[in-house]
């Protein structure tokens, strides 16, 4: 239904740097989708990222996601709308409400039962604090789907839970050639993919030297990234490991929330 019906935009996201729109896509017969709708036209040029869109690489990141099997970003495509062509994406939450984040930020003795911490600091008046997440099988693979789109802002507020699910949100610096892995996912750095990962990978990366998938992500990504893309799959295939935080790079977005 994303792409057939009438957008209509409900009002501006008020926190995002780019213009971001709720929406609904309405139909006469059946009940609205609530939608967030990124406008090209609205997006600030980024130096390191010049070619493309956002916008695309929103597309990307979900065919990405679907076409290893992961599941964990909500329906997304590039369609025309009121403000121009745009990613639009189904909504995780309530039309007015966002659903909530399981990353935390809290005093060192207060980090919820199980879960990893990834980052220490300080408030503005020098307590501790430190920020975790859950040990989760549909979080880890998030840092791995992460790590394959070379996510340079996977912050806290891009993941959402929602019910039983999931999901991830916000990839439009994703992709990139160069490496930009940015991310508060590190609790598993270093460590063993799990088999059902692996096996996603595997599948990615079958996916990835189809013809038609090529043609598709072509219309989205460069050649450039699009190589880069299958690199970085066929090196986690070949590794089993969760990669860990590179020295030359920052490797966790800020802010982390």
């Amino acid at each position: 239904m994303l792409d057939d019906g009438d957008l209509v935009v409900l009002g501006r996201h008020p926190s995002a740097s780019n213009i971001v729109t709720v929406a609904e896509i309405r139909r006469a017969d059946l009940e609205p989708v609530t939608v967030a709708y990124k406008p090209i036209a609205g997006e600030r040029p980024l130096w390191d990222f010049p070619d493309g869109s956002l916008a695309a690489r929103e597309v990307a990141a979900a065919r990405v996601d679907a076409l290893g099997g992961f599941d964990l970003i909500p329906e997304t495509l590039l369609r025309d709308g009121p403000l121009g062509p745009g990613s639009v994406q189904r909504w995780i939450g309530r039309a007015t409400v966002q659903a909530p984040s399981p990353v935390v930020v809290t005093p060192p003795d207060e980090v919820p039962e199980g879960n990893l911490v990834v980052l220490a600091g300080e408030d503005e008046g020098g307590a501790p604090l430190v920020l975790s997440h859950p040990d989760l099988p549909r979080l880890r693979s998030m840092a791995v789907l992460d790590a394959v789109l070379n996510n340079s802002d996977r912050k806290g507020g891009h993941i959402l839970v929602q019910g039983d699910r999931l999901w991830g949100i916000d990839h439009g610096v994703s992709l990139h050639a160069e490496p930009k892995l940015r991310t508060v996912l590190w609790g598993w750095a270093g460590e063993a993919l799990t088999e059902a990962d692996a096996r996603r990978l595997e599948r990615l990366a079958a996916a990835l030297e189809e013809e038609t998938v090529e043609s598709d992500l072509l219309a989205l990504i460069t050649p450039e990234e699009l190589a880069a893309l299958r690199q970085r799959t066929s090196e986690l295939v070949a590794s089993g490991i969760h990669p860990q935080p590179s020295p030359g790079w920052p490797s966790i977005p800020w802010p982390p929330l």
